[in-house]
């Protein structure tokens, strides 16, 4: 098993250093979720060792335990507070380390055989470690955490988390019946967009795809393009809500799971057309700049009225919050347009994810640090920091544009969940590089919409011959 665990980080690692600046991801983080950063400053690893106080049952008096968690646009000083209240909840130490790059800093001593306790790590990432993992069957199930109490109350994880996050790919990726990744922050995903530019030019927001379209041309005429986006990896989010609008629960399963047939469908025709049909509204500099160094030069199109929407998080506005912009901005939220008149429009809900590598040395007490990280505690500190945790009744505590932000499903958006099921490890195809870095291609005219449905429906065969 150890040799299966290193040969894999060794290839990981690998691919990791050839990705400069890997720094959510798709997305899409933070930066974002994805761990996309507004610089490329390096954190410094960091250890807190508090005195152990009275343990929680089950865990090792005096342990020390290693938690590994990328550090975005929330911060790292969010996670040393957990940390430290953790230890002083269970008298569990907790060893932490923090980085925009943590593939880069975790997997030299992974290559050694040694894992970190606790990993927060989501996927949709370049480096794709977490992917790795999960294709490697090398993450432990962490099951039993939901029936676990959590230090410090009376309640049971799976009181608190808020339902169907632990119901999807997303954190049962083998469809066995079991969870192996704890959900953490969520963001409902959608197009974010300047309301002072449309309130100024008496523009309405678009509700149907149409109406989308007669906006961009409008737009056009005032030298203002209709979309931009930060990478690829942002799209993620955006074609799962797209998927739900163009075909619904049915075609959103059957296309994530690659059923036979299922990419030369009315619906996906229909999937296919707006992607194309946007591209051609995206302005043209975006590809250029849709990489984890210039990303924000992507979001500050919008900032500057050079481009109306742009899919992303909720994560956006910290993540931007000292960049310039346009006299009059706000920030403005809405969910993808429906099809058609009448049609529901849908808002993906994307959250990162937290798990125990199998290799991990001390796993008891890392299901009892994932259970705490549920806790009132964990979630204020989290929440101070703009980090959101998926728990029930957190909306009711929010204020400023976070309101707005966790309210969309109030104001008529469906909400969007899942993800492509995992498939066995395939040379040279890989989710993102299938299904969302195309776009680049799409927009700069390098690649035909028949090109990409060609492309997809080979891989897609390839994927649902591997299907995990």
């Amino acid at each position: 098993m150890k040799k299966k665990l290193v040969s894999v980080i060794l290839s990981v690692t690998m691919a990791a250093s050839l990705l400069a600046g890997c720094g959510a991801d798709n997305g899409s983080s933070n930066g974002d979720s994805n761990g996309n950063s507004t610089d490329n400053v390096e954190s410094t690893p960091q250890t807190e060792a508090a005195e152990a106080e009275a343990p929680t049952d089950g865990a090792a008096e005096g342990a020390t335990i290693s938690v590994a968690a990328i550090e975005t646009a929330y911060g790292s000083e969010m996670w040393q507070e957990v940390a430290d209240a953790f230890t002083a909840e269970t008298g569990i130490a907790v060893e932490l380390t923090t980085d925009k790059n943590l593939e880069d800093v975790i997997g030299p001593s992974m290559q050694g055989g040694e894992y970190p306790d606790v990993i927060h790590l989501a996927t949709g990432r370049e480096a794709g470690l977490t992917e790795q993992f999960i294709k490697g069957n090398m993450i432990a199930d962490i099951t039993d955490v939901l029936s676990m109490t959590i230090p410090g109350e009376t309640a049971i994880v799976s009181d608190k988390i808020a339902g169907g996050f632990t119901e999807t790919s997303l954190t049962n990726p083998y469809n066995d019946g079991k969870t192996y990744l704890a959900p953490m922050f969520y963001s409902p995903c959608g197009l974010f967009y300047n309301a002072g530019l449309l309130e100024e030019k008496g523009w309405e927001v678009p509700t149907t795809w149409d109406e989308m379209w007669e906006l961009g041309d409008k737009a056009k005429e005032e030298g203002i393009y209709l979309f931009t986006y930060p990478t690829t990896g942002y799209f993620d989010a955006f074609f799962y809500a797209l998927m739900y609008s163009v075909g619904g629960t049915e075609f959103f399963e059957k296309a994530t799971h690659y059923e036979e047939g299922i990419w030369e469908t009315p619906e996906a025709q229909t999937y296919f057309d707006i992607i194309t049909k946007l591209a051609s509204y995206t302005n043209p500099i975006t590809p250029a700049q849709a990489n984890d160094q210039d990303f924000t030069q992507n979001q500050q199109l919008v900032l500057d009225n050079k481009a109306i929407f742009m899919p992303n998080g909720t994560w956006i506005v910290g993540e931007m919050a000292e960049a310039p912009r346009a006299d009059g901005f706000k920030w403005g939220m809405t969910a993808l347009p429906a099809v058609k008149d009448g049609g529901d429009g849908y808002s993906y809900t994307w959250f990162e994810q937290a798990w125990i590598p199998s290799g991990a040395e001390h796993q008891e007490e890392a299901k009892q640090f994932i259970a705490f990280l549920y806790s009132d505690v964990a979630c204020e500190i989290f929440a101070k920091h703009g980090a959101i945790q998926p728990v029930l009744g957190i909306a009711d505590k929010l204020e400023g544009d976070n309101v707005m932000f966790y309210s969309i499903y109030d104001n008529g958006a469906k909400a969007a969940m899942g993800n492509f099921a995992a498939f066995e490890a395939i040379p040279g195809v890989e989710v993102r590089t299938v299904f969302l870095d195309p776009v680049n291609s799409l927009v700069s005219g390098d690649m035909t919409e028949e090109q990409w449905i060609e492309s997809v429906i080979s891989a897609s065969d390839q994927m649902r011959e591997n299907l995990k």
